[in-house]
């Protein structure tokens, strides 16, 4: 049974020798500062390249449809050992009434953890809510699919609201009154960390945002919708005749590399050059559209008298005050998500079908060979298809089998960016959504 890469490696791969230098790894994030170089790495085989890239990204699957003929497989992978990822993943059922929708997700979190956490959890809620409610407007009845983009467009803005909302609703009179008020006694409404922590978790979500790609699929899997916020990116592969595949970019980035994007925040803040610096929202951020990042959307007061009040916060704010003196007409960034409707038509569908969603630390190790990576890909889950056996029910992980591709389809490049011997982060973390449709 052929579960990752080809188990007939050429014999060579071990008598490589097993250093590397930082160009010879895909996506590598570090550079010449980063050495002395070269760097040794433990030169694994293949099957244990497989297993522990299959260890480090903790791969899931799942399955779904009425007779769960269809799949969605995930992973998040960082491989230095000393960095906790800020990308994350959903994939879930949705019950709507008496039917099924199904989302998948891919977030890739910036300064922290706690809001992309925070959307991996409460996204898929919110949307499933806002279904809810157009489900019970229409009767049960089918809705038009311009609706349904309205409803999941407003849904993540809700959600992204909710984040500054919550901490103002802590000061009655919001943002005004607060500016009145001591720093003692900012500080004690916020840090209740001994008495729960809720006050404390509403206003940690504003340090942090999180980019956002969301997918939804109605319950006759007939139409499928994204939302985009940000940088990661979704793909779909048809397969039109065996071994024929199409390929089409679902997606457009929102960062300083789309001329759209830069021509509208120059449009919303008329009279302030300093609205993009370096293709850096403010000098700052990268991405121009995002959850949370909330000292990009309300008044620079917001930070300065609630944030900064934060205990265990930040004792240098210089770093903050560099784009804060800046902000004067918020929102910089904004949480209006980029929705797409795409028909999948059931009386003309391909052979297979899939959509990758992939966070950019994918589109890194790619690099300029996106399409042939993921043509590669294709050939290999062909490969497992045909060898399988009727005693083996489940392929393996293809989210895994794009990542090992990725990495260079190989047991040395693999082994290079599992076990480089390196005290920084050499990748960028990555997520990987595969989804059947």
């Amino acid at each position: 049974m052929l579960t990752g890469p080809s188990s007939s490696a050429p014999p060579k791969e071990a008598q490589l020798p097993s250093v590397a230098w930082y160009d010879e790894i895909p996506g590598s994030i570090c550079g010449p500062e980063d050495g002395p170089w070269p760097r040794p790495f433990t030169n694994l085989t293949s099957s244990e390249a497989w297993d522990k890239l299959s260890l480090a990204s903790g791969p899931q699957s799942l399955a779904y449809g009425t007779g769960k003929e269809w799949r969605a497989d995930a992973l998040n992978f960082q491989p230095f050992p000393g960095a906790k990822s800020q990308d994350r993943y959903a994939m879930q059922q949705l019950r709507v009434g008496d039917r099924i929708w199904t989302l998948t997700a891919v977030f890739d979190g910036h300064l922290g953890d706690a809001t992309v956490q925070h959307a991996a959890y409460h996204v898929p809620i919110i949307v499933r809510e806002f279904l809810e409610d157009l489900d019970k407007k229409h009767g049960g009845r089918a809705v038009p699919p311009p609706l349904i983009a309205d409803a999941f467009s407003s849904a993540i803005r809700a959600f992204d609201d909710a984040i500054a909302n919550d901490v103002l609703e802590l000061f009655p009179g919001g943002l005004d009154v607060a500016m009145e008020m001591p720093d003692q006694q900012i500080h004690s409404i916020l840090n209740d960390q001994y008495v729960g922590g809720k006050n404390f978790g509403k206003a940690r979500l504003c340090m942090y945002g999180t980019t956002a790609l969301v997918a939804l699929v109605d319950p006759h899997h007939t139409n499928l919708w994204l939302a985009n916020l940000g940088d990661c990116q979704g793909v779909m592969v048809s397969e039109t005749a065996p071994q024929v595949w199409s390929y089409e970019v679902l997606t457009r980035v929102h960062n300083g590399q789309n001329n759209r994007e830069v021509e509208r925040v120059k449009r919303e803040h008329p009279g302030e050059p300093d609205c993009i610096i370096g293709g850096r929202v403010l000098g700052a951020l990268a991405p121009f559209r995002c959850l949370g990042d909330t000292p990009f959307k309300q008044p620079p007061e917001f930070t300065r008298r609630l944030l900064y009040n934060l205990f265990p916060g930040s004792n240098d704010t210089s770093l903050w005050e560099e784009f804060l003196v800046r902000n004067k007409t918020p929102p910089y960034i904004s949480a209006m998500p980029e929705v797409t409707h795409f028909p999948l038509d059931r009386l003309q569908r391909p052979l297979r079908r899939y959509l990758i969603l992939f966070s950019d630390g994918f589109t890194d190790i790619c690099g300029q060979h996106r399409r042939s990576v993921i043509d590669r890909w294709l050939r290999t889950i062909a490969a497992v298809a045909r060898d399988r056996s009727d005693t083996i029910p489940v392929p393996p992980n293809r989210a895994l089998q794009l990542l090992w591709q990725g990495l260079g389809g190989e047991s040395v490049s693999v082994s290079k960016a599992l076990t480089l011997d390196l005290d920084v982060p050499w990748l960028d973390d990555i997520t990987i959504v595969v989804q059947s449709l």
